[in-house]
């Protein structure tokens, strides 16, 4: 059973000032924590129903599984429903990826549902890691991870300042932008930096002065704008095309 400590931690890992105390995060969910089970993660223990443990224990035996009824775990949990498993986990040490390849930056991505969508897409198009602003959405809140079903074992996300970084960069850097070059015709390199904005702010100016190549989605259609998760799914997909 989940003791009164133990609860009380998960319910503190839901907010980043503990998760920066502890160096721990949550990873909540059936789909998630099955993920996880296979990642190199490590992982402190496992709070679970008594048929999950059932059904997985012998096959992870290097794990911590602790039973708890559907009922605790949805009291724990940060989700709105959660009827398998909650997963405490280290919080890996992330290091800048090299220059080498497709990067893919945010500028001040801040809603955490946007961030796991990017490194769901992210994932999907083989992109291993994606460089933040430090004032985008915490990568380790449990929207995020929650949002990523699972690709967060295999995409990190480094935050960092953003401008001081692309300063450093000498492969282009491509930018979206509603007065871009159309995407459609643009040649696009396979190494390099995709920098995306937020949907209310865009690219902001210290980040936009260092882009070489600004580029656009051509719109058929009445639509003011599109979510940065879609765009950035589009842009990507785009630049696998030329690959």
């Amino acid at each position: 059973m989940i003791s009164k400590n133990q609860l009380k931690l998960i319910r503190a890992l839901g907010q980043k000032k503990y998760r920066k105390q502890h160096n721990q995060y949550l990873v909540q969910g059936e789909k998630n924590v099955l993920e996880l089970l296979a990642s190199g993660l490590t992982i402190i223990d496992i709070f679970a129903t008594a048929a999950f443990i059932a059904q997985f224990q012998q096959q992870f035996t290097h794990v911590n599984m602790i039973e708890a009824d559907e009922g605790v775990l949805t009291k724990a949990s940060t989700l709105v429903s959660n009827n398998a498993a909650i997963a405490i986990v280290d919080m890996p040490k992330v290091t800048l990826p090299e220059a080498e390849g497709l990067i893919l930056a945010l500028d001040g991505v801040s809603d955490p549902g946007n961030l796991g969508t990017i490194i769901r897409v992210a994932d999907w198009y083989g992109i291993q890691h994606i460089v933040a602003s430090l004032d985008s959405a915490d990568p380790y809140n449990p929207k995020t991870i929650s949002a990523t079903m699972g690709s967060f074992v295999r995409v990190s996300v480094s935050q960092v300042n953003l401008a001081e970084y692309l300063t450093q960069i000498t492969q282009p850097i491509y930018g979206a932008f509603l007065e871009g070059e159309n995407l459609h015709r643009s040649q696009l390199a396979q190494s390099g930096v995709l920098l995306m904005g937020s949907e209310s702010h865009g690219i902001r100016e210290d980040c936009a002065a260092l882009v070489t190549n600004k580029i656009t989605i051509p719109a058929f259609g009445g639509a003011e704008s599109l979510n940065v998760a879609m765009a950035t799914g589009i842009i990507l997909d785009n630049f696998k095309r030329q690959a």
